[in-house]
């Protein structure tokens, strides 16, 4: 193994933390550190980081598409819409993370993402404004960066929540505005192709 990778069955060097979980691997190698450009499903992964807070990413990945149904596939207008009645509903549903907090804010980032998409024209030009050079090269990965932290302060002086330093660094790996996968992991280059 080499510093940070594993060989997988398949004779592939992937970044450590994916693990054998089929899900998981198909995760990697498929969307994560791979760009979105989409608006729909940039708001989707910064929701779903914000429930992954204090969980691992792989219980949400196995919950997503519950997740999806619960909040109308992420569409910004119907979840900006969404009323305490849909919070009840949301609260019941053993489907997806039951957390009061979570599902509010991501009701009210909806709402807040409406504006900034007023403001800005997408949410994409927006979050493709911090932009960062990939450096990872060992397992070392850190946990926020400075443009994560610039993102969570702006975010947060627009009224969303649950938008850390570190929920954002990981949202900023996951849509690929930065490229974490470790320099000898076989998507890294796929990635950023």
């Amino acid at each position: 193994m080499t510093q940070g990778l594993r060989t997988h069955t398949d004779g592939l060097l992937r970044c450590w933390w994916c693990g054998d979980d089929p899900l998981y691997v198909e995760y990697h190698d498929r969307e994560w550190g791979r760009p979105v450009h989409d608006d729909t499903r940039l708001f989707e992964k910064i929701c779903l980081e914000g429930f992954q807070s204090g969980l691992s990413w792989l219980t949400i990945l196995r919950k997503r598409e519950n997740f999806r149904r619960a909040f109308a596939n992420f569409d910004i207008g119907r979840v900006a819409q969404f009323s305490n009645d849909d919070v009840a509903r949301l609260l019941s549903d053993a489907g997806i993370v039951r957390h009061k907090g979570k599902i509010k804010s991501t009701i009210n980032n909806a709402r807040r993402c409406q504006e900034l998409i007023a403001e800005f024209d997408s949410l994409d030009t927006f979050v493709w404004g911090f932009v960062t050079v990939a450096s990872a090269s060992s397992a070392d990965l850190p946990t926020q960066s400075a443009e994560s932290v610039r993102l969570s302060k702006e975010l947060k002086r627009r009224g969303w929540s649950f938008v850390g330093p570190t929920t954002m660094y990981a949202f900023l790996q996951s849509v690929g505005v930065v490229n974490d996968h470790l320099s000898d992991c076989w998507v890294r280059r796929d990635a950023q192709a």
